[in-house]
């Protein structure tokens, strides 16, 4: 026993030997004495390094032993350390400014300059190295930094200059207003299927929150033809080395150096046209290898970026085998201001022990991100020993400032005290303005009562009417994130003296949710919700036009709904209603009382009371099943996110209606099938949309127009837009209770047209084609064409509809609220 137990001490003394480990650590500067942020440092013939900070300050952990450490910064000559690393060594570097030289070259007339010939080159073995690792794994640590650089005192009745003191800022109004920091495990496999595990995550002054660095959103590959960066600009940018870079770039060699061997070209790079994607800068390019060494560049708010003025990209590279070279280093940097308000900060990523081999399992891919919920729980000391890049004498304070902040946050009397400010009963808001909200943060709870004026409606069924809600909601588990939420509303019409009102609900019961509404209600018989009632209400009273038309409905409806597997989701529901005809009882507007009259309350017969259907009872059954193709998700510790698609979403919907049970008087089948799928990108041209379905009353023995096929149309020059949605199609007269095809592709055409021309660019307008299309046995071929521009979330069409090839309709159309 005693021989074990040595044996024992003796393996664990030796393996705590084996993993001994130092620091190196120090302060890059240039020959001025200046600090070079962000420079890298990395072992040679290694896949370890890190990156300076924005100080010049570094720190490398390593096991004990020999090494020579490279350190590297665009715009100087690299410097290389060989060191005997026994305990923690201070290293300082003062680097020089590359000197690039360029050769003799006589560029004749016409000629052209050799860095064309270079980036040729670059671009024929584009494909080669953007397909030459098919796998990869790597360490990845991500810091963010976000400042507030100036703010107005007060914006819009709040008090920034209070917000800023209640988050730590300065009496300025300045400060970090975000500072993050996380490690990762990325894993990546061809052609663009990742997985990242976050390890390790520090918000400062959250000590609770999740860090939203993504190692997946700094994974820029120059070597892919198009950069797209989502909402930052409505179109893709060109990578300076893309297939049809030419067209858009200009090029001039800057010089070569000579670095660890290789001949590296300097090149810069100028879009042909100001309104090009394309960016400014510099790119280093290898002699005869043609890879990509570097790059350091921006784009500016002549690009037609979003949200920000300057965005500068700069990326290192770095061998990791022979013949493969991978991204050590990727930061951005940013500026910009809206309002009064101006803000900077950066991003950087450090991209360690690169595996070119890893082990695989492809089912773990149909998980893109993880984070559990021990991720946020590491002290500082883990933070000091794991952090590779220094952190500024700005941010500690930041972190040390805002830990008791966060502990503070946290606190009942500090979530009570914020409670017990914004639940102040004000009645303005109840009467006119928001509503009333009341909000208990340390219960999860939340009361919500509406507002009396945005309860107002008027209609020629009811005359003025109050339509009044209440909700609540509270979180029953915090693990998956979710919520019992309770709804009750009363609703009076002062003309027709009916008084309605219902309840609603969802309640999480294990895989299931399940669903409840219950009471009476007077509903449009289009089910679409082609327009609101405020907006029938403003039609009514300013222009003496009652779109919309009602009936009432006393029903008793309950739902179950699942995700039976990654992107297949279903529900099942079950109604029982009886459904009565209304009649108009009131006859004010504001305006035209001599000119104009109201229709009557049947679509289908506008000039007399005639009732479009009989009272009924309907008892239904109904199944909605939807499948996307996909299984991807991101697992938070409130449970999985599911990600769309990018293939087309397949639905399928089957209602019955039953006879005789609950003395239902219908008795159908109805089945329809629709695919559809948004925004799907086609590059420089922008991104399409498409909705198309078709369905079928497979029996239609007994059945009613409320339980018709109705379509999304519209007849107002204002109006929402949608997957399904029609610009001229009149709301009820084509609704159907036999067959139809329904079709919709939408074209956005971002930027494309409009970017082309001077001034007109710097709205940022995106073009928009709309194709819609109706068929239904008393409707033939019906067509829309729109044509318009949209900005932000505004858009302007112009739509021209058709039937059988001629012309039936035009007009304007104001749409609000893009999908």
């Amino acid at each position: 026993m005693k021989i074990i137990s040595f044996l024992a001490i003796f393996f664990f003394i030796s393996l705590q030997s084996f993993s001994q480990s130092a620091i190196i650590s120090g302060t890059i500067t240039d020959q001025n004495s200046k600090p070079v942020p962000f420079a890298t440092i990395y072992i040679k013939n290694t896949t370890k390094g890190t990156s300076a900070n924005s100080e010049g300050k570094y720190q490398l952990q390593l096991p004990v032993g020999s090494y020579q450490v490279l350190f590297r910064a665009v715009g100087f000559r690299q410097e290389s350390r060989n060191i005997d690393l026994k305990a923690n060594q201070v290293i300082n570097v003062s680097l020089a400014a590359e000197s690039y030289q360029l050769k003799d070259v006589v560029i004749r007339a016409g000629g052209e300059d050799p860095a064309y010939a270079i980036i040729r080159k670059a671009i024929k073995k584009r494909k080669t190295y953007l397909n030459q690792v098919s796998a990869y794994s790597c360490e990845v640590y991500i810091k963010g930094l976000q400042k507030l650089l100036a703010a107005p005192k007060k914006f819009m009745g709040a008090d920034i200059e209070k917000m800023a003191r209640e988050n730590g800022l300065d009496s300025n109004r300045r400060g970090i207003i975000y500072l993050s920091e996380s490690q990762s495990k990325f894993t990546f496999m061809q052609p663009n299927r990742v997985h990242e595990e976050m390890i390790s995550s520090k918000v400062s002054g959250r000590n609770n929150a999740f860090s939203f660095n993504r190692a997946s959103d700094l994974k820029v590959n120059f070597y892919e033809n198009l950069q797209d960066w989502g909402d930052l600009s409505n179109r893709p940018f060109i990578s300076p080395i893309a297939d049809n870079a030419l067209f858009y770039y200009k090029y001039q060699l800057l010089g070569t150096t000579l670095e660890n061997g290789e001949l590296i070209n300097k090149i810069r790079v100028t879009p042909r046209r100001g309104y090009d994607p394309a960016f400014e800068g510099v790119i280093y390019i290898m002699e005869d290898s043609w890879r990509i060494y570097g790059l350091d560049l921006y784009m500016t708010k002549k690009a037609n970026i979003n949200f920000v003025d300057t965005l500068k990209i700069n990326q290192q590279f770095f061998p990791v085998s022979k013949n493969v070279w991978m991204p050590a280093s990727v930061r951005f940097d940013f500026t910009g201001g809206i309002f009064g308000f101006r803000f900077g900060g950066y991003f950087i990523s450090v991209n360690k022990n690169y595996d070119l081999n890893p082990v695989i399992n492809k089912k773990e891919f149909a998980e893109v991100l993880r984070i559990t919920k021990e991720v946020n729980k590491k002290d500082s000391l883990y933070w000091d020993k794991a952090r590779p890049v220094p952190l500024t004498n700005e941010e500690t304070t930041d972190y040390h400032k805002k830990e008791a902040l966060a502990l503070k946050r946290q606190s009942k009397p500090y979530l009570d005290s914020l409670d017990r400010i914004n639940n102040r009963f004000k009645p303005g808001k109840l009467l006119w303005g928001s509503g009333y909200n009341y909000r208990n943060r340390f219960e999860k709870e939340y009361y919500h009562f509406s507002s009396l004026a945005s309860s107002v409606l008027y209609n020629t069924v009811e005359g003025f009417a109050l339509d009044y809600g209440a909700s609540y909601s509270k979180q029953i588990d915090s693990v998956n994130n979710r919520y019992l939420r309770l709804g009750a509303k009363l609703r009076y019409g002062f003309s027709n003296k009916m008084v309605h009102g219902s309840v609603n609900g969802t309640l999480p019961l294990d895989e299931f949710t399940l669903g409840f509404n219950a009471g009476t209600d007077v509903l449009d018989m289009n089910n679409q919700h082609a327009f609101s009632g405020p907006v029938n209400t403003l039609f009514s009273l300013l222009e003496r036009q009652n779109y919309q038309k009602f009936y009432d409905k006393q029903f008793a409806n309950v739902s179950l709904s699942r995700r039976i597997t990654g992107g297949w989701l279903a529900s099942f529901s079950t109604e029982v209603a009886n459904r009565n005809w209304l009649n108009n009882t009131a006859n004010y507007s504001f305006f035209y009382k001599n000119d104009r009259q109201f229709t009557s309350n049947n679509p289908l017969s506008p000039n007399t009371n005639d009732a479009l259907f009989a009272d009924s009872r309907a008892f239904k059954i109904g199944l909605r099943t939807t499948y996307d193709f996909s299984n991807q998700y991101e697992t938070y510790p409130s449970g999985r996110l599911y990600l769309p698609s990018p293939y087309p979403t397949v639905g399928l919907t089957y209602t019955k209606g039953i006879k005789n049970i609950f003395g239902s008087d219908v008795d159908y089948d109805f089945l329809s099938v629709d695919v559809a799928k948004a925004d799907m990108p086609l590059g420089l041209y922008g991104k399409t949309s498409f909705y198309v379905a078709a369905g079928k009353f497979l029996n239609a023995s007994q059945l009613f127009y409320t339980d018709y096929k109705h379509f999304s149309g519209n007849s107002l020059i204002v109006y929402e837009p949608g997957a399904n949605k029609f610009l001229l199609l009149d709301y009820y007269k084509y609704s159907t209770g036999s067959e139809y095809l329904e079709g919709h592709l939408e074209h956005n055409f971002s930027g494309f047209i409009t970017n082309k021309l001077p001034l007109i660019r710097k709205l940022k307008l995106q073009e928009i084609v709309d194709v819609n299309y109706l068929a239904t046995p008393n409707l033939r071929n019906y067509v829309e064409l729109g044509f318009g521009l949209q900005y932000l979330a505004f858009r302007v069409m112009y739509g021209v509809s058709y039937m059988d090839g001629n012309k039936v309709s035009n007009g304007l159309r104001i749409g609000i609220g893009i999908r």
